[in-house]
């Protein structure tokens, strides 16, 4: 190996595959999922628990060959936490010169402003019910753009509230699009959607369409 093949960036990558966009306005399109390696939090209801350590270190250009290779336009990085590995954001631009439609799944605990402007930064809040609401990281808001979207996971009717308030208080639906999700299992989705409708908000109910197809086969 040459000296500036082991000076490039690398990545720790879980997984990489295709299937199709669970989450997000992006939902129900063919997409590449690049599954980067750990993170800092610790939410309650997390479903990939199994991307906080392993992985395969990988080049940048070896990651955008493997999703070139599904020949799918619209791709999805996440985690885990893909902003904790600082190579992310190289990974990020070197996706979207090759023409990939790029998003970003990201906790929102994380700075968000050096993400490259093509992506769509499809980022968390945190409800009181993940056990992590004091890592948001309520600076992330200022650089928000239309094309981003805010998704928060609700565990009960606390969680609900305080969404609720959280949205009128920063006027997230002004910024950009807010989306709604029942942590599955725990909230039943049915009461969520009534909420919605009950006070009007200005969200997207959501839930996750890869659960309803797969339930919770990795890499699906």
């Amino acid at each position: 190996m040459t000296q500036s093949e082991t000076a490039s960036p690398r990545l720790r990558i879980t997984e990489i595959f295709a299937s199709i966009q669970g989450e997000s306005t992006r939902v129900g399109l063919p997409t590449v999922f690049v599954r980067l390696t750990g993170c800092p939090l610790r939410c309650s209801w997390c479903d990939t628990e199994y991307a906080f350590q392993g992985g395969e270190n990988r080049s940048i250009a070896d990651v955008c060959d493997a999703v070139a290779a599904h020949g799918i336009r619209h791709v999805c990085v996440t985690g885990g936490e893909p902003l904790a590995q600082k190579s992310c954001l190289a990974l990020l631009t070197a996706l979207s010169d090759a023409g990939f439609s790029v998003s970003l799944e990201t906790s929102g605990a994380l700075d968000i402003a050096a993400v490259d402007p093509r992506v769509s930064r499809i980022m968390d809040l945190k409800a009181p019910g993940s056990g992590e609401v004091a890592r948001n990281r309520w600076e992330n808001l200022a650089h928000l753009a239309a094309h981003d979207e805010i998704k928060i996971v609700l565990a009960d009717e606390a969680d609900y509230a305080w969404a609720k308030a959280q949205i009128a208080l920063h006027r997230l639906a002004e910024r950009c699009t807010v989306l709604l999700s029942p942590v599955q299992g725990r909230l039943d989705p049915t009461l969520l959607a009534e909420w919605i409708v009950r006070d009007r908000l200005p969200v997207r109910f959501q839930l996750q369409l890869h659960k309803i197809l797969w339930n919770d086969a990795r890499g699906r």
